[in-house]
């Protein structure tokens, strides 16, 4: 029996049916023949089981239904069932964008590397001139580049997980599998291909507990980048170098957030001395992007902090 080219993940929960349909038809529409794919569907434990409306895909798709665990657990779950010699996470609710992800689809076929890293659309457009990267390690990629935390934007060889899995009941669990998988992957290939359409949803109304439940997820947040740093120190020099990088740019993110959330320069300030204790600030000395430099100088100082507190929640006013 012929071994599928690729296995679509899709984890399910409390989506809309139509959305995941679809989904599914993003994979469908592609030029892979039903030999070549495999669409795994991994119900979350809904309230209501889409399993009816999936019925008209026959064989097309197969369909797991489990007690809610997550979306870790549900995509674990999926690596152990998928066969394909490359793996592919979606979202139920977003779609592949038929051109781009053919572009995919052909540097796997012709070139064969271990991964491909591709853009995210917002409009579902459908550009045909792509710039694609020099063939490049993972790790080389990380050092020189600033990375997508989401797993939906890479497609990779099985082979090169080993025993790397999501870890089960956190909240930006993407943050920490991806920049781990990134650097198993001796060849990558890079395209601006946007070949992933994104969903974007409503922002929910912000209370009192939502801004709680905010700040609960971004201490989960500071967890996994303190793990990445603890992991980084058992790496070779090279790999190490590279995780930095992807830690100073988290760390970015979270005192950023912090910002943008609470507003409390008291909060900040103690985050930021729990952070000093981890090793993890201040922020390295680099200058990866603008962005990172002028937060970094800002944050080194008592006035920059004061400027910090100032434009970040106006730049959010603006968005």
């Amino acid at each position: 029996m012929e071994k599928p080219l690729i296995s679509f993940i899709i984890p399910y929960y409390e989506v809309s049916v139509q959305l995941l349909c679809e989904c599914i038809e993003s994979v469908l529409a592609l030029s892979l023949r039903n030999a070549e794919r495999e669409i795994i569907i991994i119900d979350d434990g809904s309230s209501k089981s889409p399993i009816e409306e999936l019925m008209r895909y026959g064989q097309d798709v197969l369909y797991i239904r489990q007690a809610h665990q997550g979306l870790s657990e549900a995509r674990n779950i999926g690596i152990r069932i998928a066969t394909g010699t490359y793996l592919q996470f979606l979202d139920s609710d977003d779609m592949l964008v038929a051109a781009a992800y053919e572009h995919c689809l052909d540097m796997i076929r012709f070139i064969k590397p271990e991964m491909v890293v591709f853009d995210f659309t917002t409009t579902a457009s459908e550009d045909k001139n792509y710039f694609d990267q020099p063939l490049q390690s993972g790790t080389d990629y990380m050092r020189n580049h600033n990375i997508r935390g989401t797993a939906c934007g890479y497609m990779f060889q099985q082979s090169i997980l080993g025993n790397l899995r999501f870890t089960p009941g956190i909240s930006h669990e993407d943050e920490e599998f991806t920049p781990l998988l990134l650097l198993r992957a001796e060849t990558v290939c890079v395209t601006d291909a946007e070949a992933y359409f994104y969903r974007q949803r409503p922002e929910s109304i912000i209370t009192s507990k939502h801004i709680r439940a905010r700040l609960g997820r971004l201490e989960n947040f500071r967890a996994i980048i303190n793990r990445l740093n603890i992991s980084a120190d058992r790496m070779p020099v090279n790999e190490k170098t590279a995780m930095q990088r992807r830690i100073a740019q988290l760390t970015m993110d979270y005192l950023y957030n912090i910002i943008r959330l609470t507003g409390s320069r008291h909060y900040l300030e103690r985050k930021m001395e729990i952070l000093r204790k981890e090793g993890l600030f201040p922020l390295p000395d680099k200058d990866y992007t603008a962005k990172y430099t002028w937060f970094r100088r800002l944050s080194n100082s008592p006035t920059g902090i004061s400027l910090l507190m100032r434009i970040i929640p106006l730049m959010k006013k603006e968005r």
